[in-house]
């Protein structure tokens, strides 16, 4: 773990006085692509074992997931764990002990994801100048998982999961309790996201400042208020907290 924020914040003079960055996770620090060729490879080798035709349970299994998320209430919590057990019922046609597909399912994707390189690079370079922690809607397992495997899991100082909060963004209880662990006012912070409502509308309507990366964040108009910052690569946001690291 790096050092604790009032270390921090005597070792580094922010100019821009941030002293605090929120990363997303998916489209973030992890490739979405490489997320749904985890998938496809693990509903792959699931199909071939019940000798099921490989593009209909794939089908099935994205159906499935997309209704187990879709039909959620406002911004409750839906567990992805679930959603895939769910899927997976659906494909193969009967419920299978959950030790049958789990560990299939954790080698096919720990095999294919990939991080966001230059996410991974800022996350170091910002270490030990600012409190670092993520706020996703992922489960916690499987965030924890991915942030270890990309080798960044000891360089951030909290993870806010919508598992621990109950909550999906842009609901303030997520926002509220990346604050608190991070001890700094709104003012004092950034979240990086690829998703217009749920991590720029999300944080501005919390008067936190926004960093869009891809996504559907990107896509808003150039005078939108809900988006403070832009950036293509991002390294450019260790500029943007304002570290000159030499």
């Amino acid at each position: 773990m790096t050092p604790n924020h009032a270390d921090r914040c005597n070792q580094t003079n922010l100019s821009t006085g941030y002293e605090a960055v929120f990363w997303d996770i998916g489209g973030v620090i992890l490739d979405l692509d490489s997320v749904r060729a985890g998938h496809r490879a693990f509903v792959g080798a699931l199909a071939d074992e019940h000798e099921l035709d490989r593009e209909e349970a794939l089908a099935t299994w994205r159906d499935e997931l997309g209704s187990h998320f879709s039909t959620r209430e406002g911004t409750e919590f839906r567990s992805a764990r679930v959603g895939y057990e769910h899927a997976v019922t659906a494909m193969v046609g009967h419920e299978l002990p959950e030790e049958e597909w789990l560990p299939a399912f954790k080698r096919a994707t720990r095999e294919n994801l990939e991080p966001v390189a230059g996410t991974v690079a800022a996350i170091r370079r910002l270490e030990t100048h600012v409190h670092q922690g993520i706020v996703s809607d992922i489960d916690t397992w499987e965030g924890e998982a991915l942030l270890s495997q990309f080798g960044v899991a000891d360089r951030l100082d909290a993870v806010t999961t919508s598992e621990e909060v109950g909550r999906t963004k842009p609901d303030p209880a997520m926002f509220e309790t990346a604050l608190e662990k991070a001890g700094v006012e709104p003012a004092a912070a950034l979240m990086v996201g690829d998703r217009y409502e749920n991590d720029m509308q999300g944080a501005a309507r919390m008067r936190i400042d926004t960093v869009a990366f891809g996504g559907s964040a990107s896509e808003a108009a150039p005078d939108d208020p809900a988006v403070t910052y832009r950036v293509e690569d991002p390294l450019e946001i260790v500029d943007l907290v304002g570290i000159d690291d030499g």
